[in-house]
């Protein structure tokens, strides 16, 4: 549990329980009544503090000398000295000094020689009195590395990669950036598990796809697994801006000027037309999934607008299909480390999941349900299985309604056509709260208000047939739970959460890191419908090639959209819809023209997965009529457009 403070007073209260939790531990009744799990058993203050440069084998700076990556290291002292070696934890980041990670941004601090004095987040007050190194990596091209950032390419990833190497004997270290003594990692037993949120994830991500020996697990954040769909979303863009932009934002002056070549890289390689280029295939990882050795804890907020779901999907599939083994836990927050929307749970799940893929300790976390969902603020649920097993995708048709332009949804083909005409003004919220309206800016299909519960369960698809007016033409599709509830409001700043003022402290602190951080609670926002899962495309990208191609006005294109991941019940009462629209204002921009699209119904469809299959679809649909329940006036709007993400940011 934690230990409770108030913001002025952490540091004795901190002190005071380590000490106390210590000495009750290291009592042999104690010992032997223990369960097994990694005990506080080391001092964090008289902990080893060290940094050391590791060689990357790359010049990507080209100033005729390799990169070298600084690597700051926290261990703990007693097990140094009775050679005992310990297993990494790792956090590889491009934030330590230009943006803070964490909830409050925390940087890297340093003492006058250059030691590392505070570390990030709670990892190293936490672990290294567990018996772990905690080692903090710059980047390539960021804080106090060489090289250059090239965004999730092989500098980013060989940045990482590299220092697993060290760990296991592979690669060189050295004690300063330039020359130094050589440094040997012979206080570890080479047994890394990588972490982070956001970029750090991704890299995460990059490196176990590279299969490197010694990473034996990860715990990817909010992360991105495919690069092109960071930016992209089958060929329609999502933002105003390209790799170039974020390399820029991270990386030290010294690396702009001396890494020109990489940054016009970024720019030639990443094309806003959306086609897929062999810049984007580097950065692809799940098309090496099959290299992954490591296994794999993936946290990610279904709300998440900047890394969205569609970076779980694929990747979750892919380790699957290859052996993998798993565990998940899905959020309704945006994007949010769990630590702040799940601080003492997350902290014992990640020490059990630590201690039992690196330690090698048999605490039974391997047999426990392998999915956690947020069902509702607070509330979670788990799965033995993810999606559950007995899931089954099943073949929704929109067809005409009673009421001219108010579709339905149903298990029946429907007939004849469905026009809109793109509005860049309008979003999902816009689209949602006029459903049972006829409105010229989208198509809306909705089943009958349900007799029992219904779980969507993992990744939906989108085929259309569609008839563009102009030469160019994006899609939006997504599918919309119509009813009352309260949600996390992952829309508002917080992306789900407020930050309190009293402090909470998770682990050993010292006088420059403490261990103690600002509470949160859930925010939450009463709604009259919940977008469940989204997707968009560029209609030129119709064939698949990976190039878009100009649209012949009048003529019939079939095209396949794929929405992203979820797992969300529809309750008994409400609704469940498709939209098919144009562009959903500040999620993707607009094609060149306003066109108008004529969709076929009879050849349009959604593949939805749900638990229980056709027969719990078919059920849920028939029986008694009832009534739909009174909403609220609208849900969550989405955030206003932005023209630079940058994944790791709240927002």
């Amino acid at each position: 549990m934690p230990i409770r403070t108030r913001p002025t007073t952490w540091r004795t209260l901190a002190t005071a329980a380590t000490a106390a939790l210590t000495a009750t531990l290291l009592t042999p009744a104690a010992a032997d009544a223990a369960p097994r799990e990694s005990r506080p058993v080391h001092s964090y203050a008289d902990a080893v503090r060290e940094a050391v440069w590791v060689d990357t084998g790359l010049d990507e700076d080209r100033d005729g000398h390799t990169d070298r990556v600084a690597v700051d290291i926290v261990r703990p002292r007693e097990a140094d000295r009775e050679g005992r070696k310990v297993p990494v934890i790792m956090d590889a980041s491009p934030y330590y000094s230009c943006c803070g990670r964490g909830n409050e941004s925390q940087t890297k601090t340093y003492d006058a020689h250059g030691d590392i004095v505070r570390m990030p987040l709670f990892y190293d007050n936490w672990f290294v009195p567990r018996g772990y190194a905690v080692v903090g990596v710059d980047l390539a091209g960021t804080s106090r590395s060489d090289g250059c950032v090239d965004v999730g390419g092989r500098s980013d990833i060989q940045s990482a990669k590299a220092v697993v190497d060290w760990l296991n004997g592979r690669a060189k270290a050295y004690s300063s950036r330039t020359g130094g003594e050589r440094v040997r990692a012979d206080w570890t037993d080479g047994s890394t598990g990588m972490i982070g949120k956001s970029w750090d994830g991704t890299i995460a991500n990059g490196v176990a796809a590279t299969g490197v020996e010694g990473l034996k697990t990860i715990v990817p954040i909010a992360a991105i697994s495919t690069w092109y769909d960071y930016y992209f979303s089958q060929g329609a863009p999502l933002y105003g801006s390209g790799p170039d932009w974020l390399a820029r934002y991270v990386q030290t002056p010294e690396a702009r000027e001396h890494c020109t070549e990489v940054a016009r890289k970024l720019t030639d390689g990443a094309p806003r037309t959306g086609d897929r280029t062999p810049l984007w295939s580097e950065r692809d990882y799940v098309r090496a999934a099959k290299k992954v050795r490591a296994s794999v804890f993936l946290v990610h907020g279904m709300q998440d607008l900047n890394v969205r779901m569609q970076h779980v999907g694929p990747w979750w599939d892919a380790l699957g299909k290859n052996g993998v083994r798993r565990k998940i836990w899905l959020s309704q927050t945006g994007h949010v480390d769990p630590f702040d929307f799940r601080r003492a749970e997350w902290v014992r799940t990640l020490h059990r999941w630590f201690d039992h893929e690196l330690k090698g300790i048999d605490n039974g976390i391997d047999r426990e349900p392998v999915a956690d969902i947020e069902r509702a603020p607070d509330e979670w649920v788990t799965s033995t299985a993810w999606p559950p097993r007995g899931t089954r995708t099943v073949t929704l048709r929109p067809a005409h309604g009673a009421q001219d332009g108010v579709g339905t949804l149903g298990l029946r083909p429907g007939r004849g056509t469905a026009s809109f005409t793109d509005d860049p003004a309008l979003d999902e919220t816009d689209w949602a709260t006029r459903i049972d309206t006829p409105t010229p800016e989208k198509a809306g299909f909705v089943t009958r208000p349900l007799t029992r519960d219904l779980r969507l369960a993992g990744s939906s698809r989108v085929t259309v047939t569609v008839t563009p007016s102009t030469p160019t033409a994006h899609l939006s599709a997504v599918l919309v739970d119509l009813g009352p509830d309260t949600i996390r409001d992952y829309a508002d700043a917080g992306e789900g959460i407020v930050t309190l003022p009293e402090r909470t402290c998770w682990g050993a602190s010292t006088e420059g890191d403490s261990s103690c951080y600002r509470e949160t609670r859930a925010k939450t926002a009463d709604v009259g419908h919940t977008v469940v899962s989204r997707g968009w495309a560029d209609l030129g990208e119709h064939a698949g090639t990976g190039r878009g191609e100009p649209l012949v006005p009048g003529e019939r294109y079939t095209l396949a959209l794929d929405l992203a991941a979820t797992d969300h019940v529809v309750p008994r009462g409400h609704r469940l819809a498709l939209i098919v629209a144009g562009t959903d204002r500040g999620l993707v921009d607009p094609p060149a023209d306003t066109p108008t699209l004529t969709l076929d119904l009879a050849r349009t469809s959604a593949q939805v997965p749900f638990a229980g299959g056709a027969a719990a679809f078919a059920r849920a649909t028939s029986g008694p009529p009832l009534t739909a329940p009174h909403s609220a006036p609208d849900g969550v709007r989405p955030p206003a457009a932005t023209a630079h993400r940058v994944p790791g940011e709240t927002r």
